[in-house]
Formats: structure tokens, C-alpha cells, sequence
């Protein structure tokens, strides 16, 4: 775990409305990087331990939220992604599509701003947003109390779309139904083999983009290849959520899903 860019302080978390804006102050990194000059036997056991822990702690909290979900049947999935896939694109369509059918709920994850839930807002569904400072993934904690302040109906639909990155999001359970990775065609095809963890702890592939695959020279077939590889039991649809093309098959097992849950 990246311990030194602040993974596991969830201290740094908060839940933010939109329109709002919470500014960090800048803080000295210097002694976040010390063990990277001072190096002691102790060092990496300690750091085992550490990691242990924090992730001990979010399982727990992972599980309260599954039963919190189990309980009032809500779908909850967790997009994860590398920036700049279209994952608040795609929220936005799945909304227009199925916010009459329905009850949605959205939080947003970044590190700074509140720009991914204004946009949602303006699709007059409840949408939060947590800003997680130095950390670059969602917690099970942060977002059990989000989910809390946004108080869903039963037999609901909630959108969680973490901090853009393909590593630490993938340590992290926050009770999901269905975790869905996304993959951009504007990304390569060995990205399922960089980032392996991400793909193996996920259940939906979404290949998106695929508007631009004329100018990109992705490879479709190669990249199902490769993330079939890391997990034969993924799910993969291919869809552009700008144009709709391919957006209707992932549209209707999200439906479905949704009435199984219910």
C-alpha cells in the first residue's frame, strides 16, 4: 500500500455537498518520506502491520454497509478507473435512463472539488461528494457515513464512483454489489496486466470510449484477451456513453440487476 501518499488516513476524508468547496491547507510531506532515507530492520514488519490493520478496519466496515444494503435491497456499485475514462459520463446516462424507473443515489470521489457531484446535481438526483485529500481511494467508513447522510429509499440504485486510480481502490471493499472497472480505448490493452489486482477483484469490464477507436488503434480484441486472463469470470461490454453505441446491453443487465436485488 502507498502508505507515503496518505492510503489509510481516512482523517482526511470529507463528505462534501455540491456547490461547495472545502480547500485543504498545504501540508510539509517531508516526514511522509523519511523511512525512504532511513530505511531500519524493523521497518518493513512494521509496515506489514500497518497495512494490515487499516485494511482489517475497512473490512469491518465493508460488511456493515453490505448488511445496511442487504437490508433496505439497494444496488450499490463502485466504478473504478484511471482518470479520464468516463466515469461520470456514465453515471449521468445510467440517471437519464433509468432515473424514472428508479430511485438513484450518487457519491462522488475525488480529492479535491466538488465538480463530478455539481454535474449529477444538475440531474436533480441525491449526490455527494467526498473529497479524500491525500489519499487516493475511497474508504468503507467515509462512504457508510455519505451513504447515511443521503438516507436511500429501500430498493434503490446507488452509484459510488471512486478516485481515479487503477491500485489502491482495488484493496479497498466498501460493501459493493458489483465492483465495474472501467477501461477507456484511449488507454492501452495491457492495462489488465499492469494493474492485475484491479481486474481480478472486479466483475463488470466496461471498455469505453469506443467512439474514438478509429483515431486510438485500440485493440478490442486483444484487451478482452488480456482481462479475461486475470479474470475468466468478468462481464464485458464495450459502449460509448457519448454516442449510446453498445450503452443499451449494459443499460438492460443494470436494469435487471437492479429487479433481482429488489
Amino acid at each position: 500500500m502507498c502508505d507515503t501518499c496518505g492510503c489509510g488516513n481516512s482523517t482526511e476524508m470529507r463528505i462534501v455537498k455540491p456547490g461547495q468547496h472545502h480547500h485543504h491547507q498545504d501540508h510539509n510531506h517531508d516526514h511522509d518520506h523519511d523511512h525512504l532515507h532511513s530505511y531500519d530492520h524493523d521497518h518493513g514488519r512494521r509496515e506489514v502491520i500497518v497495512e494490515q490493520e487499516i485494511l482489517s478496519k475497512n473490512q469491518l466496515h465493508s460488511e456493515r454497509n453490505r448488511g445496511y444494503f442487504e437490508a433496505k435491497r439497494i444496488l450499490a456499485l463502485n466504478l473504478v478507473s484511471s482518470p479520464g475514462s468516463g466515469k461520470t459520463t456514465l453515471v449521468e446516462e445510467i440517471v437519464k435512463r433509468l432515473g424514472k424507473h428508479v430511485g438513484i443515489y450518487v457519491i462522488e470521489g475525488d480529492q479535491q472539488s466538488t465538480i463530478d457531484a455539481d454535474r449529477i446535481a444538475k440531474l436533480d438526483v441525491p449526490v455527494l461528494q467526498i473529497n479524500t485529500g491525500s489519499s487516493c481511494h475511497l474508504e468503507a467508513e467515509t462512504v457508510g457515513q455519505a451513504v447515511k447522510q443521503l438516507n436511500p429509499k429501500d430498493d434503490a440504485l446507488l452509484i459510488i464512483e471512486n478516485v481515479g486510480n487503477l491500485m489502491c481502490p482495488s484493496l479497498f471493499d466498501l460493501g459493493e454489489n458489483y465492483r465495474i472497472v472501467l477501461l477507456s480505448t484511449a488507454e492501452g490493452e495491457d492495462k489488465p496486466l499492469k494493474y492485475p489486482n484491479m481486474f481480478d477483484t472486479s466483475h463488470l469490464c466496461l471498455i469505453t470510449k469506443i467512439d474514438l477507436l478509429p483515431y486510438t488503434g485500440f485493440n478490442l480484441e486483444k484487451t478482452r484477451e488480456n482481462a479475461l486472463l486475470i479474470n475468466p469470470r468478468l462481464k464485458i461490454f464495450e459502449l460509448s456513453a457519448k454516442t449510446g453505441d453498445g450503452l443499451e446491453p449494459f443499460i438492460d443487465w443494470l436494469r435487471n440487476s437492479v429487479s433481482g436485488n429488489q
